[in-house]
């Protein structure tokens, strides 16, 4: 450890998050390794290191003899302020060396209001945060994550992006790294351009050149030589069981947001939620076989002694073997004091049996997302389940003990009415009811029902990304109206803020213009916005009309059914014909039904002609 880093950990709170040397870290040889990689996470340490994604790749590149990967993490104010006192650039936590040694930065974007953390973070790199200023002296700067379907707000910033999922692209990419230095042929505009042309998944954003319209919209967007894709394809992992995961983890030394063993066990989803970006991206959907997971479990309970398993996906109750897979489980997690987690739960297939499967190793609440409080609005968003669906998963739950119950909803859907509103809060209460009409609840406790409300978002490759979202001040009105309906002391209210849900519209749906301004919120210190003690919105505004920027044309403007998006520059699998088609259904309250009831030609299961066109006759 570099001896200024290791003075200043006696100053600082909690200094394990950047002490480094945990169990489990890979050392290399830097005589033997041909390419650095330093993974940042643009957050604090006790969220990096429980991202299941960070944990694959930081794995799966290290599986790599010659190349070493690393991690970062964002720090903290008190410990930059040590760092800007002793002049320490940012460093990885395996070496101690400083983020301008290494090849690669890669950073992972998991939500955009950690935008400004990531170039805060290359500012105390030493990193130059426009890619047009960095020269062939600084490190190649890689994005990944889901607001990579996105990427235009940070594109400028940015040498490259994977598109997909990262086990073997990111290797790929790497690997071209090396062959290009050992043939000699290696510039960084010989390795982007190459990378672009040949890398699946590899978007390269100084390769396009964009145009706008009078009216502020995109006119086109024009690859500059012709072996660049028009248009780029997310990469998947096809066999999720011959993905790659890792059997060892490193091990924090301090207490993270999710410790416990993340067992990933399957990608995309079967539902077609017109909100979700994720059900939509994701696709199509892949499950990794009990066994596959058993096996993978065991490696790394045996690896780390971590006491809770958390089952993941989007929707774990949709897993086509989930009760093999929970007998496996709990074959041998009950003689050790296991708990075994499973979130995501839908409320029309959460069963008895399930909940018998789960009752024995975890306690506590339950939570259920019926997204809307009507019929007919639930009928507009395709959640496809009723209030039938959450009274019956509810009485299962407390028939078996449970007397709390968290509901999650969202406020300013397309189509919504104060009617939707009100049935946010009729909905809880009669949750309420059925908890005191059920003969087999827990009658030593009283029922807590807490109802969280979310302002809805549009986001790219969903139904509603051509959709408004409310003004400020409207949003604002809907949030105290569902506060003035509950009148049930049972029911607890919370909401998510509307100012941060406005910003974080701005930058979902932004272009390769909001660069300027996300530069001068560096400038002016913006970071951990994603914090709510640091997100300040009359900041960001001062920040957009100091840039020219008009946040309403981003986040309160329906945008043009035959509008250029900011966003067609990917092709995440999922065509526009049948996001049309499902906004047409929203404004009908047609459903459509789940993809394992009847293919509705989304056109993931057909990309690029690789795999198999689906059974049942999408196109």
């Amino acid at each position: 450890m570099n001896q200024k880093i290791a003075t200043v950990l006696k100053t600082v709170q909690k200094p394990g998050r950047y002490a480094g040397g945990e169990y489990g870290q890979v050392i290399k040889d830097k005589s033997q390794v041909k390419a650095r990689f330093a993974f940042c996470f643009p957050d604090t340490y006790e969220i990096g290191m429980s991202n299941l994604g960070v944990r694959i790749l930081y794995s799966r590149l290290n599986a790599e003899q010659d190349i070493w990967c690393e991690r970062s993490y964002a720090p903290w104010v008190d410990m930059q302020e040590q760092m800007q006192k002793y002049d320490i650039p940012l460093w990885a936590h395996e070496s101690g060396d400083a983020l301008t040694e290494f090849d690669f930065v890669g950073f992972t974007l998991q939500y955009e209001m950690c935008y400004p953390t990531v170039l805060n973070m290359l500012g105390l790199a030493g990193i130059p945060i426009y890619a047009k200023d960095r020269g062939e002296e600084f490190p190649l700067i890689i994005g990944g994550g889901p607001c990579t379907y996105n990427p235009e707000p940070v594109a400028e910033f940015f040498d490259l992006f994977n598109i997909g999922e990262g086990e073997e692209m990111l290797t790929e990419i790497v690997r071209l790294y090396v062959t290009m230095k050992d043939e000699g042929s290696y510039t960084k505009a010989a390795f982007l351009r190459r990378a672009a042309a040949t890398i699946k998944g590899v978007y390269v954003p100084s390769l396009y050149d964009v145009q706008y319209n009078e009216d502020g919209t995109i006119k086109c967007y024009t690859p500059l030589y012709d072996d660049v894709p028009a248009k780029v394809q997310k990469q998947i992992v096809e066999d999720m069981d011959k993905a790659y995961f890792p059997e060892k983890l490193v091990m924090p030394y301090t207490e993270t947001v999710h410790d416990r063993i993340m067992l990933e066990v399957a990608r995309g989803c079967i539902r077609g939620c017109r909100f979700c970006q994720a059900g939509m991206v994701y696709r199509p959907v892949r499950e990794k076989t009990p066994g596959t997971l058993d096996c993978q479990a065991k490696a790394l309970f045996e690896a780390t002694g971590y006491e809770e398993i958390s089952l993941s996906s989007l929707s774990i109750s949709d897993y086509t073997k989930v009760e093999e897979l929970t007998d496996k489980l709990l074959s041998w997690t009950d003689e050790n004091m296991i708990n075994l987690s499973l979130p995501s739960l839908r409320v029309d297939s959460f069963t008895k049996e399930l909940m018998d499967r789960i009752a024995s190793v975890r306690s506590g609440s339950l939570t259920f997302a019926p997204e809307a409080g009507t019929q007919r609005l639930r009928d507009v968003i395709n959640k496809n389940v009723t209030e039938e669906d959450l009274l019956r998963a509810v009485n299962v739950a407390f028939d078996a003990g449970k007397s709390t119950v968290k509901l999650y909803f969202m406020q300013g859907l397309p189509t919504e009415t104060n009617e939707d509103l009100e049935g946010i809060t009729t909905l809880a209460h009669r949750v309420c009811v059925a908890y005191h009409q059920n003969p087999n609840r827990n009658k030593s406790r009283g029922v807590q029902v807490t109802i969280s409300v979310s302002p809805f978002i549009p986001k790219p490759f969903t139904p509603f990304q051509w959709e408004a979202q409310d003004t400020l001040e409207v949003m604002q009105q809907k949030q105290a109206y569902v506060g003035e309906c509950n009148r049930d002391k049972r029911v607890r209210y919370t909401h998510h803020d509307a100012k941060v849900c406005r910003i974080e519209a701005v930058l979902a749906r932004g272009d390769r213009r909001l660069a300027k301004a996300m530069a001068l919120a560096h400038e002016k210190g913006f970071m951990f916005d994603a914090w709510s003690e640091f997100f300040d919105y009359d900041k960001w505004i001062e920040v957009f009309e100091e840039t020219g920027i008009d946040p309403a044309f981003y986040a309160n403007r329906a945008y043009g059914l035959d509008e250029v998006l900011p966003w067609d520059i990917i092709d995440c699998g999922v065509t526009k014909a049948f996001l049309l088609r499902e906004r047409a259904n929203a404004y009908k309250e047609k459903t459509t039904p789940s993809c394992r009831e009847q293919c509705s030609g989304c056109g993931a299961n057909c990309m690029g002609g690789e795999r198999t066109p689906c059974p049942k006759g999408g196109k």
